[in-house]
């Protein structure tokens, strides 16, 4: 069965209007300043909380 009408732009493109990507939400480790994703440990350094860092592995 065939739609009746034609759905228009603004009806389709306001549906859709949720469907945008969303930022992600860097900010700055405290111990190095390198950009880390809040509750993760940092990339550069291993640091998740005080009192707890993780120890990372350089690869070459």
């Amino acid at each position: 069965m065939q739609p009746s009408q034609k759905t228009g732009h603004a009806r389709s493109r306001c549906r859709r209007s949720h469907q945008a990507l969303k930022p992600v939400n860097f900010f700055d480790c405290p111990k190095c300043n390198h950009p880390k994703l809040p509750h993760a440990a940092c990339d550069n350094c291993g640091y998740v909380r005080p009192g707890l860092s993780l120890s990372i592995e350089k690869q070459e």
